[in-house]
This record gives C-alpha cells, sequence and structure tokens, in this order.
C-alpha cells in the first residue's frame, strides 16, 4: 500500500474498486493496528486526531486529567472494538469494549461533559451496540439516560436539538449541525426500547428541519444553520470548519448522504430517502479524479488543499446504506459501484505502509481546517468509519450500530 501526500494530489484515474482480497487484508492490518492501540493505551483514551502519524493521549483539559472520557470522540474507540470483536470473536476485543462501556455509564451517572448533542455518536457506540450484541442491561441503562439528557436540548418549537454548549449560551442558542443527522440514532433507538412517541417525534422533527433548511437547493449542505429558539424562525446558514459559510464542506457533506439514508430507515419518510440521494450525487459529483475529496468541495484535481478521508470512509457507508434504501435497481447498483471504488482507492492510497507505521488506520484526515487542527493527520472517528466501510463490504449482512 502506498501512501499519498495531502495536498496537490497526482491522482489516477479511474481507482479500481476494492476487491475481496483486498479488503480481508485490510481488514487484518487495521485489527493489528487495534490491538497495538487498546495495549498501549488500555482504559484510557488517545486524542481526537494522530500527531506524526501517532496518537497521543488525550490531554488533560476543563478539569479532566490526561487520557479521560471527554469530548464527541470516544466511543469510536470502543466502537472499532465491538465491530473487532464481531469480525474475530476474540474476547481481548469483547472485554475491551465492556471496560469502556462501564465508563460511558460513569460519565452519564456523574453528569460529566453532557453539554452536547454528540451524545448520540457518544452512546450508540459505547452502548447501545454492547446491549445490541451482548444483553449487556448496564449498558441499556446508561444509554437510555445518554437519550434522556439529549431530549433536553429539543428545543420547542423549533423543531430542533440543540448542537453545543450550554442551553443558556446565546451563542449556541437555536443552533444545529449536519453532524447532528447520526445523532438521531440513538432516539430512535431509545424510543424502541421504550415506547414513548416522544423520542420518534423528535427525530421526526428534526430531520425535517435539517432537510429543509441545510440542504440547499443545489442539492450542498451547510454545516451550520440557526433558528431562533423561541419562535422556530429559520434565520441562517453558516459554517465552523468549511472554507466559508456557502462552501460544501466535505464531512458535512457525507454526514449528509449517511445522516439522511439512516433517518430514512427509521421514520420511512421518503423525503429523507430522497435528501440522502442528493447529498450522494452532489458528493460524487465533486469528487477528484481518485475519489477521496479534499476537505471542502470547492476544491478540484490539482488544487493545494488536503484531502479528508475520513469523509470518504463516512460516505462509503452512507453509499451502501443508500443503496439498500434505493427503489431504483440501477441507482442502487450504481451507489454500491461508487462505495466499492472510493473504498478501493482508500485502501490503496490512503493506509500506512505497514500497521506499524501508523497509529491511524487511515492517513491524510482533516479535523478542522480553518483552525488548523488535525490536518494532514489520522483521525479516531475516520478508523472507525473506515472499518465501518470494510466490515459493510466484506459482509452485506452485518447490522451497523446506528
Amino acid at each position: 500500500m502506498t501512501s499519498l501526500p495531502g495536498t496537490d494530489l497526482d491522482a489516477p484515474a479511474g481507482p479500481a474498486p476494492a476487491d475481496p482480497a483486498a479488503i480481508e487484508a485490510a481488514i487484518a492490518a487495521a485489527l493489528t493496528t487495534l490491538r497495538r492501540n487498546i495495549e498501549t493505551f488500555g482504559l484510557s483514551y488517545p486524542d481526537d486526531t494522530t500527531d506524526g502519524d501517532r496518537y497521543p493521549i488525550r490531554p488533560a483539559a476543563g478539569g479532566f486529567a490526561a487520557g479521560a472520557n471527554r469530548g464527541w470522540t470516544t466511543s469510536f474507540w470502543p466502537g472499532m472494538m465491538w465491530i473487532a470483536w464481531e469480525l474475530t470473536g476474540d474476547a481481548f476485543f469483547r472485554d475491551a469494549g465492556l471496560a469502556h462501556a462501564e465508563d460511558f455509564a460513569r460519565r452519564v451517572r456523574d453528569e460529566e461533559d453532557l453539554d452536547t448533542h454528540d451524545l448520540g455518536f457518544l452512546y450508540t457506540l459505547a452502548s447501545v451496540a454492547p446491549y445490541r450484541l451482548l444483553g449487556d442491561e448496564d449498558a441499556r441503562a446508561s444509554a437510555l439516560d445518554a437519550a434522556d439528557h439529549l431530549m433536553r436540548r429539543f428545543l420547542e418549537p423549533a423543531g430542533i436539538v440543540q448542537a453545543w454548549g450550554d442551553l443558556s449560551d446565546p451563542t449556541q442558542r437555536g443552533r444545529t449541525i449536519v453532524d447532528s443527522l447520526m445523532n438521531m440514532p440513538l432516539l430512535t433507538w431509545a424510543g424502541e426500547q421504550t415506547g414513548e412517541e416522544r423520542f420518534a417525534d423528535a427525530v421526526r422533527r428534526h430531520t425535517t428541519q435539517l432537510r429543509t433548511h441545510i440542504l440547499r437547493d443545489d442539492d450542498t449542505t451547510f454545516h451550520t444553520f440557526y433558528w431562533d429558539a423561541e419562535t422556530g424562525e429559520p434565520l441562517r446558514g453558516a459554517t465552523e470548519q468549511g472554507a466559508f459559510d456557502d462552501s460544501c464542506w466535505a464531512r458535512g457533506q457525507a454526514w449528509g448522504v449517511y445522516g439522511f439514508a439512516l433517518n430514512h430507515r427509521a421514520t420511512g419518510d421518503p423525503a429523507l430517502l430522497d435528501a440522502s440521494r442528493r447529498c450522494a450525487e452532489r458528493f460524487l459529483s465533486k469528487l477528484p479524479s481518485d475519489r477521496v475529496p479534499f476537505w471542502d468541495m470547492v476544491y478540484t484535481d490539482g488544487a493545494d488543499a488536503p484531502r479528508d478521508s475520513s469523509s470518504a470512509a463516512i460516505v462509503v457507508s452512507g453509499l451502501f446504506e443508500l443503496a439498500d434504501a434505493e427503489t431504483d435497481a440501477a441507482a442502487a447498483d450504481r451507489y454500491r459501484r461508487s462505495a466499492y471504488e472510493i473504498l478501493g482507492s482508500l485502501i490503496a492510497n490512503y493506509t500506512p505502509e505497514t500497521p506499524e507505521a501508523s497509529d491511524a488506520v487511515i492517513l491524510h484526515s482533516v479535523y478542522d481546517f480553518p483552525k488548523s487542527v488535525g490536518v494532514d493527520e489520522g483521525t479516531l472517528w475516520g478508523d472507525y468509519f473506515y472499518l465501518e466501510a470494510l466490515v459493510r463490504a466484506a459482509r452485506p449482512g452485518w447490522k451497523p450500530y446506528w
């Protein structure tokens, strides 16, 4: 495998789709890296991104010790463990995942760093997964607690789940982001578990608002959008991590493909399926020749800008999800073919030469380019979604945790 530079990429046209042998080899390499990282970090958490292709321990901040369970990315770590256990049956991965499930139960019980919509990311992978796989009742209870906390962020009459911050913070009040689509499955699951309609109602209203306002007429997405929290009036779109407010941040567009498709599965709303299609068509039309996007989709072949392999990994799973829901057979085949092409490029061009060469499973991701955070590095979510994409490709009957 060869690693391409993150800028001014001179990539060959028409990458070959991933084949079964390449996918299985990529899974084996990812599991080797994951095992080594678990042995290194134990019950501590790595940081959001690598530094020179090595994950540092999550730094101390805001009263939390180094390696503590804080922030929005820690669950991608046990999420990989649960996939690894499903693939191998190795108790090493199961036991590591259970240890982190206990820590996530403590986090929600002690109400530590819960002022975020990313409770969906956090507790779907860290708690819902072990409940689904093992029937772990403690994990179920902590996931339901997290869903209750997430519902506190649902704002009437705007009909949205607020993204970040204390609900009294005027700078964050009434704001949501496209990533929130991936947080809704926790509420869907909670509604299925409890029979309480409030969860499903929040999912329906929130996703309708995003389809109507975050998805633009040209089928690109805003990263973030504001509503008047008191009147419910839609106000304006903006960005935090894109090139500019009206650009198309690649990871946000990938969240749109996957998130709208997942929420269509939950609600049956055909408008959400159409929204996923629209996001997918736009994403695919903006890809450079090697099928892995620049960090913002305003950039095209020859641009001196970093790639974001994590967006490509997310969209592979999104395209598989969309293909499974697609009612037109030819379109479904095209989405699957595109998923295999993107995955093939990730395997061939965006992975370390050997598992020992990096702590990351895939290279050349971007966290937040405008703030110079995690540029051309590995990311916890990139690693997770790459492994999820590999298992979706290798095991078509595999059930995602979302």
